[in-house]
Parts: structure tokens; sequence; C-alpha cells
């Protein structure tokens, strides 16, 4: 038996609820809430709207607007009501009663939409582990006359024994799921050290969801990510290797997409997966261009940052989808000291792309050596070193067989090849 919850078939017939609260200092987007249910696989067949001073306690919403919503039930056959706001364990219970129908909150929603876009064992884990502390808290909030031992007929038995049995499979399932992410995260250690160790800088792609992330670093690495027009797309983090000319290798990684109010429960969840963003040597702010609410994704994605502890990182945004606007073309924005600061691109049209690299050079710190040496036929292991980073210009033949070269790349990159070919600088003659 299943403990946690069942992603429901997808066309579900729904009822959308969204209220205007006046105690609300950063209301939800009813447009993003729209959007996320179809993402989710739902058919909205009305959208009820409303405003309240504050939440009722017991429903949410007033007794009116709760009658209006049983009878757009009724009058469109619906399957589901689905509010855009998170509900308390109880207020969920006593719609469903009083509706006779299945209910969903924002937190519940997004999680469906997360459990349909994990593809990777670990991706499968965080959402799991997300899942069941939802469930939990249904189980120690919304079955309290479960609770306790209770005398009288018909009031003994087996309702608190299954009810604990719940929990103790709850806490196991959990507890074992978080052991297993933290060898995950253990992992991911490792392999963050060992880049450091070998000065392999990591470039994360972080962004509203939907802003692009994926097309863009498919165009960057020529990988194969999944691409969809749709909210959380991409889920599972994918990281990719790329010798960028000046720097040699880098790591871009693509991270999960970010949305407002993102439940705390999936920020913990995937806390190891974007802790690749916190520990970068530069993030990617991958920005909809288009959108027409962008500096207010822009700022939902900086309290994201900031609640991952990587809003100090050096950055770089990235304006994409430049091809849904009129008369703009691809180019490098620069602050007074000349430093790029934002870089105009279309993933889609692969416009850009070369600018976005030249710009990542110019914000990465490292130096870049650029000489023309003069190498003997014994240092021929340096010179094969060399064309394997992409980082020979130039190659002419001189006197005695030696050979006089043109390199341009990164210092870190130039003296790890000469300590792997067994060479020191002075063995080198420069021209």
């Amino acid at each position: 038996m299943s403990l946690f919850f069942e992603r429901p078939d997808s066309g579900e017939r729904a009822v959308l609820v969204h209220i205007k609260l006046n105690n609300e200092s950063e209301p939800e987007d009813p447009r993003e809430f729209e959007e996320l249910v179809i993402s989710a696989g739902g058919d909205p067949v009305e959208f009820l709207t409303g405003s309240r001073p504050s939440p009722s306690a017991k429903f949410f919403v007033g007794s009116g607007k709760l009658e209006e919503i049983g009878a757009a039930i009724k009058s469109a056959d619906a399957e589901l009501v689905i509010f855009n706001h998170n509900l308390s364990p109880s207020q969920e219970r006593n719609i469903e009663a009083e509706l006779k129908c299945r209910v969903l909150d924002r937190t519940g929603l997004i999680l469906d939409i997360f459990a349909q876009r994990a593809r990777t064992h670990e991706g499968k884990l965080q959402v799991e582990l997300a899942q069941l502390q939802h469930l939990s808290s249904r189980l120690v909030r919304g079955w309290t006359h479960l609770d306790r031992e209770k005398g009288g007929i018909g009031m003994r038995g087996p309702g608190e024994t299954q009810l604990e049995s719940d929990r103790r499979l709850v806490r196991e399932r959990i507890k074992s799921i978080k052991q297993r992410l933290e060898k995950v995260r253990k992992q991911r250690d490792q392999g963050r050290r060992s880049r450091t160790k070998s000065e392999i800088p990591t470039l994360s792609l972080v962004g509203y969801t939907n802003a692009g992330k994926s097309t863009l670093f498919n165009k960057l690495t020529s990988a194969e990510v999944y691409v969809a027009d749709q909210l959380f797309a991409t889920l599972d983090p994918t990281m990719r290797r790329l010798n960028v000319a000046e720097l040699g290798p880098v790591v871009f990684a693509d991270t999960v997409g970010f949305i407002s109010h993102l439940p705390h429960r999936l920020v913990d969840a995937f806390r190891a997966t974007l802790e690749e963003a916190a520990s970068s040597n530069l993030l990617l702010h991958i920005v909809d261009a288009s959108a027409e609410d962008r500096a207010v994704n822009i700022a939902r994605v900086n309290e994201v940052l900031k609640e991952i502890k990587a809003h100090d990182l050096p950055s770089l945004m990235i304006y994409n989808k430049i091809d849904l606007l009129d008369d703009m073309q691809p180019h490098i924005e620069r602050d007074e000291q000349g430093v790029p600061i934002a870089v105009w691109v279309s993933a889609l049209a692969g416009k850009g792309m070369e600018l976005l690299l030249q710009a990542v050079v110019e914000c990465l710190p490292n130096k870049i050596v650029h000489e023309h040496i003069r190498l003997q036929p014994s240092q021929g292991a340096f010179r094969a070193a060399l064309y394997s980073q992409k980082a020979v210009l130039s190659e002419q033949s001189g006197d005695s067989g030696a050979i006089n070269l043109e390199i341009k790349l990164a210092e870190s990159d130039f003296l790890r090849l000469l300590k792997n070919s067994g060479l020191k600088l002075q063995d080198l003659v420069t021209l």
C-alpha cells in the first residue's frame, strides 16, 4: 500500500479557486496558478475568484463562496477543487467533507508536478520525501479523533493502533530516504572537492521556472536535457563539462526552476540539488526577457537564492527569449567599469551564445597565459597536452627539430599541464 499521495491521472476536470486576501504582502499570481494546473495535467473548467480580509479558520473561504464552489462542481461535473493557497489539514478535510469532492492546495499541486517530472532515482527520492513530510502533518493533525485511547462501546479497537502503525511506517520511510539522500549529498561534496582541487570552475544555471534554462544548457553543451514549454520541465540536476576558449574546462549545471513561495518542504528535500548552485563559481541567472512580470520573477529567484545562501555569489544575468521581443539583438550589457552584468540572447534561435561565453570568461577570475614558446623534441608530451586543451593558436617548425608554438590558455591549466608533463617553468624557452 502506498503511503504517499498518488499522482492523479491527467486530464482531471478541476475547479480553480483564487482568493485575494487583504493581509497578504505578496499574493499568488492567478495566471501562474492556471499554468501550474495545466502542467500537472489538469483541465481547468471553472476559475473562481474572490476576496476576504483573512482566511476562514474552518473552510478558508466564506459560506457563500463555498456554495459557489459546490455549484461550479456540479455544473462542470468536476472531479477536483484546487486552491491557489496553502490549506491547513483541517481546512482541507472540512472542505472535502462539505463539497464531497477531492481538494488540493498549492503545495499539493506543486508536489504532484514534481512527482511527474522526477526521472532519476535521486529526484524520485527527493519528491517522495517531500510528499511523506506533507502527509505526516495530515496524519498527525488530520486524524485527531483517533489520537488517544477512548472508552466506551465502539470506541476501543484498532483505531489508534492503525494510526500509530501509519505514523511509524511514515517515520521509518522518511528516515530511510534521508539517509540515502545524505549519501548523495556526500557524493556531490566529493565531486565538488575534486573539481575544486583540479580548479575546474562550476557555473550553475538558475532562474524562474520556464525561463529557458534547459534550452540554453542544451545549446551550450550539446546535451539532451528534456525541454518543454511548461513549468518545472526540468527537475533532476544535470551537469556537463565544456571546454571554453581562454578558460579551458568548465562545468555547467542545470538546476530545478524556482517559483514564487516554493514550499519549504521542497526546498529542504532538494537541498542536495540546490547545493550545487550554492557552491558555484558563477551563477547564470536566466530570465525570460519577454515575461511581463520579469522584475517580479527576478526578485523571487533572489529570495530562493538567499534561502540556500547563494545570494552573495558572483552572478551574470542572462536575458533569454529575445526572439520574442521587437528589434532586439544579442548584446552584452556592462557596468561603468566595463564588467559584463547582463547578456541578451535567444537560446532557441542559438543567438548570442558566443557573447555569453565571452562574458563568462570575463566574469570568472582566471589569469590568461598568452605566450610564444619553443619546445624541443623531448618535450612532445607537453605539446600533445597543449593540443588536448585546444590551447595552440599556431605552430611553426624551428631549428634542429624544435617547434615554435603560440599558446593561449588559463594560467591554472598551464601550470597543471606543466606539472603533469614533468616540466618546470624554467624548462620552457619563450620567444
